[in-house]
């Protein structure tokens, strides 16, 4: 027997071209709506088919599909497949409520990379749940169901820790526990970016910049009679009433004036936290002014969850980087004030850095964001863990005892040689 070509799908209209892959056909007859069994034996014959065949037009492959679709007497997936626009099946996840609502992959896959999953793996296990429900033609799911699934599938397929991570989130989700956590680091860490990035996957809608606080104080005080507050976090020392600044370390000079504007701003901190907590709304706090004692100062709640990890940028290259980013990107920032004061910045980030590591605060390194991103939901959800210790019987239900771990049948290892094809 020869040696198998690799065969290319050519679209003429398109103009593209693209390997065959079987595993990509049976997805596209696992919506039209056919069975699994009949999907993967469909898209196996194609692919005998086509064994020697070098290039085939996207028209000759819709149409050898269709023939073996209309062998099997399939009309309606027939139909489906060759006009795609029809909506395919929804599958409807019931929540404890009755609301109903269509399962979103995307959905699906956020969720698990709030439990601390990588994307790729999340996508991957979204992508096996999807089209376990498909082929077994479940049209309707309990969220505890489809909850419990998703326990049996990242324990099966990732691991019991990550399995544990996804349980300690999904109890969390389900009590009404406020989440405070708090991001700090130093000009160009990444503060913003990160906490926009968290708060999406986390579902937080809530997020607070100390700049923003700053600017509402500013408008309050004039300059006058708080001039600390009028100036930048790492300059605010040229402000204070200090005599021998020439004898005193710059070091010392930068702390000092950093301190003294964090003093101020820890005020509407403590009471934009508080207001969170008493509604019991999940927050994120990040800027400069996020010092390490402000986890102190969140309200002492035994239900509040607190988080607080310091970002750093480690080689000052990369800071000049960033800042002349935005001095591109966002004019408005004086990117170019920033770069003059490059020394102070750093010296601020080495202030920063000690006082958490005084604090037995996490430091993340910033880096690549995903990365980045993916540690500090790490952090909350160990944070998470030292509060919850519920089984998965706790969080998911009766449901538990009615499926078992059978729920995750022969069908369960056919799609995942469907996904790894």
């Amino acid at each position: 027997m020869g040696t198998r070509v690799k065969t290319i799908v050519e679209n003429i209209r398109e103009n593209e071209k693209t390997p065959f892959l079987r595993g990509i056909l049976i997805r596209s007859l696992l919506d039209a709506g056919l069975s699994f069994e009949d999907a993967y034996d469909v898209a196996s014959k194609v692919r005998s088919e086509l064994e020697q065949v070098k290039t085939i037009t996207t028209e000759e492959l819709q149409e050898q599909v269709s023939r073996l679709l209309n062998d099997l007497g399939e009309k309606d997936v027939l139909e489906q497949y060759c006009f795609p626009s029809v909506a395919p099946p929804r599958i409807l996840v019931t929540d404890v409520g009755g609301s109903q609502r269509a399962f979103s992959r995307g959905r699906k896959s956020r969720y698990l990379q709030s439990s601390g999953m990588k994307t790729e793996k999340a996508e991957y296990i979204t992508e096996l749940i999807h089209a376990q429900l498909i082929a077994e033609g479940i049209g309707s799911i309990s969220t505890s169901e489809l909850g419990y699934l998703t326990y049996l599938c990242v324990r099966q397929e990732v691991g019991e820790a990550a399995a544990r991570r996804y349980l300690v989130w999904s109890e969390y989700k389900d009590s009404d526990r406020p989440l405070v956590l708090l991001i700090g680091g130093t000009v160009a860490a990444g503060k913003s970016t990160v906490a926009t990035e968290i708060a999406h996957l986390l579902d937080i809608v809530r997020i607070q910049s100390t700049d923003m606080l700053r600017e509402v104080m500013r408008m309050m005080i004039p300059k006058r009679l708080l001039p600390v507050l009028h100036t930048s976090s790492f300059d605010a020392w040229k402000t204070l009433p200090i005599r021998d600044k020439k004898d005193r370390d710059s070091d010392q000079l930068v702390a000092e004036g950093y301190r003294s504007q964090a003093e101020l701003l820890a005020v509407p901190c403590e009471a934009v936290l508080q207001r969170a907590v008493e509604e019991k709304v999940p927050i994120i706090m990040e800027g400069v002014h996020v010092h390490p004692d402000l986890l102190e100062l969140a309200p002492d709640d035994a239900d509040v969850i607190k988080v607080y990890v310091m970002l750093a940028v480690l080689k000052s290259k990369k800071i000049k980087s960033r800042l002349r980013g935005r001095d591109l990107d966002v004019p408005l920032r004086k990117a170019k004030k920033h770069l003059q004061n490059l020394k102070s910045i750093w010296s601020m980030q080495s202030f920063l850095l000690s006082e958490a590591d005084r604090c037995d605060v996490p430091i993340i390194t910033s880096g690549d964001r995903e990365k980045v991103v993916l540690q500090v939901i790490q952090q909350v959800n160990t944070e998470l863990a030292k509060h919850f210790t519920a089984s998965a019987r706790d969080v998911f239900g009766p449901v538990v005892d009615q499926l078992g771990p059978a729920a995750l049948d022969r069908q369960w290892n056919e799609n995942i040689s469907l996904l790894q094809a």
